[in-house]
């Protein structure tokens, strides 16, 4: 399976493309989107979908894993992050991708097993759990590369479920 993570941004855009194989993670690429201070918001907008849209193309994910806008206390912020986070997820549907949501905390735990991580050691899980010798740069494609793999997580375990339901329910616990 090949995922696509976001971590939205209307100055700076990070995506990162993954494969998923059997609980194995390979890099395919990653980076940003930046937009320049002095353009216009819908101009920034378009920019960030248009680019968004020839990265589709270019990878073919089957899914995106976008991360949630986390609470803000500057409103205005907060609602041009949404917006950029709105360009985001009409290139996935307009591209014909599933979308899949998760919080920071989500995304924390599902890499680190720890909700309250920190920068450090999300980096750390993206560099380890993808094989890579530098830390992904700037802040942002990392971000994105850990929603990636967060999803690949999520649906590897809801895999596994689906499997024991079919087989004719839940395996028990021992111990």
């Amino acid at each position: 399976m090949k995922i696509l993570g976001i971590a939205p941004g209307y100055a700076r855009l990070g995506y990162g493309f993954i494969e998923a194989r059997g609980g194995k993670f390979s890099l395919m690429e990653y980076g940003t989107v930046d937009t320049a201070s002095g353009m216009a918001m819908p101009e920034r907008l378009k920019l960030l979908y248009s680019r968004l849209m020839e990265l589709i193309y270019e990878f073919g994910p089957d899914v995106a894993a976008i991360e949630e806008l986390f609470f803000n206390n500057n409103a205005k912020t907060a609602l041009l992050v949404g917006q950029a986070r709105g360009a985001a997820i009409l290139a996935c549907v307009n591209s014909g991708i599933g979308i899949y949501e998760y919080t920071p905390l989500q995304i924390k735990q599902g890499l680190t097993g720890y909700g309250r991580a920190d920068k450090n050691q999300m980096q750390l899980m993206v560099k380890t759990l993808l094989g890579i010798k530098e830390t992904p740069k700037p802040d942002d494609a990392a971000d994105a590369l850990a929603a990636a793999i967060c999803h690949a997580n999520s649906a590897n375990c809801l895999g596994r479920i689906d499997a024991a339901l079919r087989a004719g329910g839940m395996p028990q616990r021992r111990g």
